[in-house]
């Protein structure tokens, strides 16, 4: 027998008063002085000893009375399997617990955490729960699994939320996707967030979680809030020596629920603050700050933008990386050298290269006779403009110079033989050269098509509207790249990756006898990307954000790779390529074969606005039309007690036997004391 009040049980020790006040009330009869006691008649003490017992009676039957109507409101079931009371409606649960950076602020993930905990001490060991940690994807995911306690454990664990991004539908699929394998039908989601507004940018209205899946969303977060946020930082990535002061800007906002008109923003480099500027935002929603700062020495620079003025200091700092290379060292080999500047084979590019203030390269010009293996280890990228007579010996210096890291740029003109070249650079060159292919005036070539993604071409996606009167035909080699062909559909430019080194082939001039190139506007960009590409690896980005994928090898040909996250932990690759998801903003210190990079990882500035969604707004979206109205598990328990309680109705039985037995407590109470 089991009771559905079974705390009403606690009047059974009601059931003594009778005995109580009849032990209370005992009296011991009183001793009269009579002369004589002749004239009484003696009682029998078999009569006294029924008077004893109708008493005993009395006291039974009023005690049982007792009992009874006590019994009658715990509503006593002849059924010995508790489950089907308390868990007769057995739930399955997903907890969805919002981990991103919003939830750092002040002490709102403790109260996430503590509603979650409240969440599993409402479930009974029937119930099976699963958790999932999340912010912009599952962080953290446990299964459906009856262990509630084990859940328990994870929850109170996690020490702090993470830095990532709150993104609430691909985690509210996920939720759908782990019930779909659940055992009960009653189901529902739990999400406990702060419910930030940026969390519902991606809503999908054609999407609902299935029909019958309950939601219930928890919102924990700060009612006040005060915040200044770095919402963007300009900085430069990669400069070469002797480079001129630098601009640096930053861009702060308050994006808390209390404004913020006041602050102070400093600028470090290399942990060294260099300037420091106020915030003065009474009549704005944000400011940018200008900084100006110098990076005399080659190497990696690493950079720190602060705001200072608010109590949430996740958000306040914005690093950044800045590469200074050596300027890179150009060779040109002049094939067509002339005073006079209009026939000269080099005056163009010669321009491109060296005529800006700060220009990025130092170019020295020599002629085909002085070229040498020693002249050749002095440079960085070598190019042969219209270059026919080189000897074997210097053919083969110039592919030794590849071969070991060295970098070629080729023009051929008017002065080449095709035979020579192709014998002489027949292991570096991207293809071997054909006909020359001379125009009319009326008549001419343009660029059709050109690899829109390579690093030399990505920078320059605009019309080229060059016109070409002579070219060489070309035939690609099979390990080369065609980066621009022209409208016959003949390669224009080719590059080759020889040994450590590369070489890029155009199949035109570069001055003005063949063509109009370099009068074009994207002749001097074209120069130096191409420079740059054939001696720097692309550039380095100058920092990252949360949730970003990246090799942390920017050679893409490291061997022994150590890194350490900001916070000091080692990092354990998963992979060959050495790539790392962001997850905590700060400086990753890396070390590829002896050679040391940082790394520089920011948080999302969207994660820093506080702007929050009501609740309803999410369960409006999601909610399954055919789902019924979520009824509290009290309710539902309550009914399905009713259903077990109504065939049964015992505590009818028992009023009744109540009713009986006050009826015969009176005739024996009657015979008793009459």
């Amino acid at each position: 027998m089991v009771f559905i009040s079974p705390l009403f049980l606690l009047g059974l020790m009601a059931a003594l008063l009778p005995i109580a006040i009849h032990l209370i009330r005992k009296e011991k009869p009183p001793k009269l002085m009579f002369s004589t006691i002749r004239f009484l008649k003696k009682t029998s003490k078999k009569l006294i000893l029924f008077q004893h017992i109708q008493q005993w009676l009395l006291l039974l039957l009023r005690s049982v009375v007792i009992a009874l109507l006590v019994m009658a409101f715990a509503r006593p079931l002849i059924d010995q399997t508790m489950a089907r009371l308390l868990d007769a409606d057995p739930q399955s649960a997903v907890i969805l617990l919002d981990v991103s950076m919003s939830m750092r602020y002040g002490d709102t993930f403790d109260r996430a955490k503590q509603e979650a905990l409240d969440i599993l001490s409402n479930m009974t060991s029937g119930d099976e729960v699963a958790l999932i940690g999340f912010s912009d994807s599952a962080e953290l995911v446990r299964e459906l699994n009856t262990d509630i306690d084990s859940v328990r454990s994870v929850i109170a664990d996690l020490e702090e939320a993470g830095y990532g991004a709150t993104r609430y539908m691909p985690n509210l699929r996920l939720a759908d996707q782990l019930l779909e394998e659940s055992r009960y039908d009653n189901r529902a989601v739990y999400l406990i967030s702060d419910f930030q507004d940026s969390g519902l940018q991606d809503l999908d209205e054609g999407w609902k979680l299935a029909p019958g899946v309950a939601f219930s969303g928890i919102d924990v977060a700060t009612e006040e809030s005060s915040n200044l946020v770095l919402t963007d930082v300009r900085s430069p990535e990669q400069l070469l020596e002797d480079a001129a002061e630098q601009l640096i800007l930053a861009r702060v906002r308050s994006t808390g629920t209390l404004y913020l008109n006041q602050g102070e923003v400093t600028l470090s480099i290399d942990g060294v603050m260099v300037d420091q500027a106020p915030v003065n935002l009474a009549d704005r929603s944000e400011e940018v700050i200008s900084f100006s700062a110098n990076f005399d020495t080659q190497g990696t620079h690493v950079g720190e933008v602060r705001v200072n003025g608010d109590n949430f200091d996740d958000d306040n700092s914005f690093f950044f990386t800045v590469d200074v290379l050596p300027k890179i060292r150009v060779l040109l080999v002049n094939g067509e050298a002339s005073e006079n500047w209009f026939d000269d084979e080099g005056h163009w590019f010669g321009l491109a290269v060296s005529s800006a203030a700060q220009s990025p390269f130092e170019l020295s010009s020599i002629e085909p006779a002085e070229l040498s293996a020693a002249v050749l280890r002095r440079n960085d990228v070598a190019v042969l403009l219209n270059v026919g007579d080189l000897s074997t010996a210097q053919a083969e210096a110039v592919e030794e110079y590849v071969n070991n890291g060295g970098s070629l740029l080729l023009a051929p003109g008017d002065r080449v033989n095709p035979n020579i070249f192709n014998r002489q650079f027949a292991e570096i060159a991207p293809a071997t050269l054909g006909s020359q292919g001379q125009l009319g005036i009326d008549d001419y070539l343009v660029i059709a098509d050109f690899d829109r993604r390579h690093p030399i071409l990505r920078p320059l996606d605009s019309d080229w509207l060059a016109r070409f009167q002579g070219h060489w035909s070309l035939s690609a080699h099979a390990e080369s790249d065609v980066l621009m062909q022209f409208d016959n559909t003949e390669p224009a430019l080719l590059e080759r990756e020889v040994g450590n080194g590369k070489v890029i082939l155009f199949a035109s001039s570069l001055d003005l006898e063949w063509n109009n190139l370099a009068l074009q506007g994207l002749f001097l960009p074209f120069v130096h990307e191409t420079l740059r590409h054939l001696v720097q690896s692309e550039t380095k980005q100058g920092s990252y954000d949360i949730g970003d994928s990246f090799s942390l090898d920017p050679t893409g040909e490291g061997q022994s790779v150590q890194a350490v996250t900001p916070s000091g932990d080692d990092i354990v690759f998963a992979n060959d390529d050495f790539v790392v998801t962001a997850t905590e903003p700060g400086l990753i210190s890396v070390n590829v074969d002896q050679v040391d990079y940082r790394y520089a990882v920011n948080i999302l500035p969207e994660e820093s606005d506080f702007t929050r969604a009501a609740v309803a707004t999410l369960y409006d979206s999601i909610i399954n039309p055919d789902t019924d109205i979520t009824q509290s598990r009290e309710v539902r328990t309550a009914q399905l007690i009713e259903e077990l309680e109504r065939p049964q109705r015992m505590w009818w039985w028992i009023l009744v036997s109540v009713m009986l037995l006050i009826l015969a407590e009176a005739v024996v109470a009657n015979r008793t004391y009459r």
